[in-house]
C-alpha cells in the first residue's frame, strides 16, 4: 500500500465513482427507511449532521454522506490504484464498518455498537458496508484498464 500520485485526468473519475457509490447506497438506505425494513431511527449521515449543527433538513444529512463517500473512494484509489481489488475495497469497507460501531454510532448517541437502539444496527451497517464495496469495487472496473482492476 502507497499513495500513488493520479494523472489529472484520475481525478474526476474518482471523484464521480465517489459520487455514484453515495448515491446508489444512499437510494438503497433511503428506501429501507420509507420501507421500514431498516432498523436505524434516522439516516446515519443526517444524524451525525445534526449532532454536529443541530437541527439541520435532510438534504444537509445527504451532502454529508456524499462528501464522506467520496472522500473514502478517494482513499481507495489513491491508496490502490496499482491494483484495485474487490478484497482491497472490502476491507475498506469494514475498516469503515467497524468505524461506525466504534464511533459513529455513539458520536450520534446510539451506543457502542449501535447497542442503545437494536443490535439490528450491526448487521444494517454492516450491509451497507458491503454495498459500498461492491460499488465501489465495480464502478472502478469500469472506469479504469482491466490491467490495474482486477477480481
Amino acid at each position: 500500500m502507497r499513495i500513488h500520485q493520479l494523472p489529472a485526468g484520475e481525478w474526476g473519475k474518482v471523484v464521480a465513482i465517489g459520487v455514484v457509490v453515495a448515491v446508489l447506497t444512499g437510494a438503497i438506505m433511503f428506501a429501507g427507511l420509507q420501507a421500514g425494513v431498516s432498523p436505524l431511527p434516522r439516516p446515519l449521515a443526517l444524524a451525525f449532521a445534526q449532532t454536529l449543527l443541530g437541527p439541520v433538513p435532510m438534504p444537509v444529512g445527504m451532502l454529508f454522506h456524499v462528501a464522506w463517500v467520496t472522500l473514502m473512494s478517494v482513499v481507495y484509489v489513491v491508496l490502490f490504484r496499482d491494483a484495485l481489488t474487490f478484497m482491497r475495497a472490502l476491507g475498506l469497507a469494514v475498516v469503515l464498518w467497524l468505524l461506525v460501531l466504534v464511533f459513529f454510532f455513539p458520536f450520534v448517541g446510539w451506543g457502542f455498537f449501535g447497542l442503545s437502539e437494536s443490535p439490528r444496527l450491526i448487521v444494517a451497517a454492516a450491509i451497507s458496508h458491503l454495498l459500498f464495496a461492491i460499488f465501489l469495487w465495480g464502478l472502478s472496473r469500469l472506469a479504469f484498464s482491466s490491467r490495474t482492476v482486477t477480481g
